[in-house]
């Protein structure tokens, strides 16, 4: 019995790669503030399980605990492999860094940083105490790789996760547990992110006019194509990469 555990399930990339582990008939635990029934109606359709573990990611004191009950539920099933996609991910707070609320400042860490770091570390230790092979992966950025104007918090927040994932996958290739650590850019995807970043001010974020054309432009990537890419990675399991940073632009 194979598990896919996925956060932000609720729409967009989360709701894409949970749809499509269940059409693989991999059993989901989905971790979101709302409830996806179309998940539900998918996982009955081919035979599966979808169980929805509602949490705000944002909240520091709710992550750990949700992990373990998310651990406690699937481990007892001893799963011959184990997926745990760190999916959900917070863009804003948009604006000039000197103008950021420290309150925001520190749900954005939470969701972007914290909540990946603890469900990787948490789901590693469990996988290596069971002798099961588990592949994490967290949903990253370009923009861990440059400053964008008035995105000081999304570009760290991105560049940390990606010298976490490094960091962790070196420390399963010494121990030579069997688990894999990576990241993964899906690029520009037409989702409620990207509706956010249009709404910004020019004040707030120099580049939103680039955004806008995106959208007019029709360049933004269906989430169902982006999250085939991703699912395939991490299915392929013989053959992923530990620690790379994988890019959607290399496969679509």
């Amino acid at each position: 019995m194979n598990y896919a555990v996925v956060t932000g399930v609720s729409r967009g990339l989360g709701e894409s790669i949970a749809k499509l582990f269940l059409e693989l008939g991999i059993n989901v635990v989905g971790v979101s503030r709302q409830r996806n029934k179309k998940l539900a109606e998918i996982a009955e359709q081919n035979n599966v399980t979808f169980q929805h573990f509602r949490c705000d990611l944002g909240n520091s004191d709710n992550i750990e605990s949700i992990a373990e009950q998310i651990l406690k539920q699937i481990f007892v099933y001893e799963p011959s492999a184990l997926y745990v996609v760190n999916n959900a991910a917070s863009l804003g707070p948009i604006d000039q860094s000197m103008h950021i609320n420290s309150s925001e400042l520190i749900r954005h860490v939470n969701v972007n940083t914290i909540a990946p770091m603890v469900f990787t570390n948490l789901f590693l230790k469990k996988a290596h105490e069971l002798e099961i092979p588990m592949v994490g992966v967290t949903v990253t950025s370009g923009a861990a790789n440059r400053p964008i104007y008035g995105w000081s918090a999304y570009c760290s927040t991105k560049a940390s996760i990606n010298m976490y994932t490094q960091t962790a996958a070196l420390e399963q290739d010494v121990l030579k547990t069997g688990s894999k650590v990576i990241a993964f850019n899906p690029g520009v995807m037409d989702t409620a992110m990207q509706e956010e970043i249009r709404s910004s001010s020019y004040e707030e974020f120099k580049d939103v006019d680039k955004y806008k054309n995106f959208k007019k432009s029709n360049l933004l990537k269906d989430t169902d194509a982006v999250g085939g890419v991703l699912v395939d990675i991490l299915t392929d399991k013989g053959n992923i990469i530990n620690g790379k940073i994988y890019d959607v632009k290399d496969y679509l």
